[in-house]
């Protein structure tokens, strides 16, 4: 198999820093990792070559390795997304709720779209403040406690679904309406661009939704591709 027929998930696990460049090139890594890379290319009209060559040197780089999440334990890594990355989308969400309303009250006039986008920023915060609501009080705990059975020899810990991998479902569809809404932000912000006029709150919204996306990309990615995958497979060892 060549990394072209590779699917970008699968790359993004064998090569962490591969994750900058799929950023770079706004390449689905997380919600649509599972398209071989020649295709993801494709489909956004991105010059293969050009990500290929970017995947070289970023595997070549001599930056400090980042922690392979593949290797770590269950129970590490659900609190690093807790502690990480559900407590940034909880700052965030609130500063990004504050600056878009004074977008809306500054330019909301004869920038439209500004209207759409702090709609569907709420929408987006609704839906991820119930859902990390779940991970954290539900599928993470249960999560830890399916890892600590598998250790101890221990029998599958009851829990209040059938298996593991009915939450992990509703739980990767809602990853997957996030990652859609925040799609449509994208678009209706022609990519985080702002207009010539633009205040300085108007940038720093738009520079706030940037790095936002950049970091729920790397939290699904996460979950769906690492931690998702590693429990469905624990559970079906104990039971």
């Amino acid at each position: 198999m060549t990394i072209t027929t590779q699917t970008v998930r699968e790359i993004a696990l064998e090569q962490p820093s591969s994750i900058r460049v799929f950023e770079k090139y706004g390449i689905d890594y997380c919600c649509g990792g599972r398209k071989p890379l020649s295709e993801a290319c494709t489909a956004g009209n991105i010059e293969i070559d050009a990500v290929l060559a970017a995947l070289k040197v970023a595997a070549q780089s001599t930056a400090p390795v980042s922690t392979d999440w593949a290797q770590a334990s269950l129970e590490v890594l659900s609190a690093h997304i807790i502690d990480v990355h559900h407590a940034y989308v909880k700052r965030e969400l609130p500063r990004l709720s504050v600056l878009a309303q004074k977008a809306v009250n500054r330019h909301g006039a004869t920038q439209m779209e500004l209207r759409t986008i702090q709609s569907k920023l709420a929408e987006l915060d609704e839906e991820l403040t119930h859902h990390l609501a779940k991970e954290e009080s539900i599928l993470f705990p249960y999560v830890v406690l399916l890892e600590r059975a598998s250790a101890n020899c221990s029998p599958k810990p009851r829990g209040c679904f059938d298996s593991v991998a009915s939450p992990i479902a509703m739980m990767t569809q809602e990853h997957d309406a996030a990652g859609a809404l925040l799609a449509d932000i994208r678009r209706l912000s022609n990519s985080f661009t702002t207009p010539p006029n633009a205040c300085p709150t108007y940038l720093a919204f738009y520079d706030g939704l940037s790095d936002f996306e950049k970091d729920l990309h790397q939290h699904i990615h996460l979950e769906n591709n690492i931690l998702f995958p590693r429990a469905i497979e624990l559970e079906a060892r104990i039971t």
